[in-house]
């Protein structure tokens, strides 16, 4: 019988999950009061302002209730402002604030420690074949 720890699918949601918990003990850890997932929403509002929610949703892997949640969170914190557009008053223009650009800012240098603590000990060429395999995953299932 075939152990869990033998899938190769658990071994992708493990590292997944386990990184994700050890970059948001560092966040909390150094008094940054925002959640990854919160950071993800604002990051991708930074790349592009234009993003419906929906899109943010598919970015981020959230459903598009939980986006809806995040977003009214980070206007609330004062990272976001959201003004409805005029031609679709259901649509909003999300606009990073000062604050939101401050908090990505003061995230960064925590983001570069936690990315570089995980792939210590990895190669850049084993990290260029794992984006490889990830895509050709991707690739198969799309």
């Amino acid at each position: 019988m075939e152990k869990l720890s033998d899938i190769i699918f658990y071994s992708i949601e493990k590292s997944i999950k386990s990184y994700r918990q050890f970059a948001q003990k560092n966040i909390s850890k150094a008094g940054i009061e925002i959640t990854i997932d919160q950071w993800l929403v604002l990051k991708t509002i930074e790349e592009d302002n234009s993003t419906p929610q929906k899109d943010i949703a598919s970015k981020t892997f959230k459903d598009v209730a939980s986006i809806t949640r995040i977003i009214e969170l980070l206007v609330q914190k004062g990272y976001l402002s959201r003004k409805s557009k005029s031609e679709d008053r259901r649509r909003f223009e999300l606009t990073l604030t000062d604050e939101g650009n401050d908090i990505i800012k003061k995230m960064q240098p925590y983001i570069q420690i936690n990315r570089a603590q995980a792939l210590k000990n990895i190669t850049d060429e084993e990290i260029k074949n794992l984006h490889s395999t990830l895509s050709k995953i991707i690739s198969n299932i799309n």
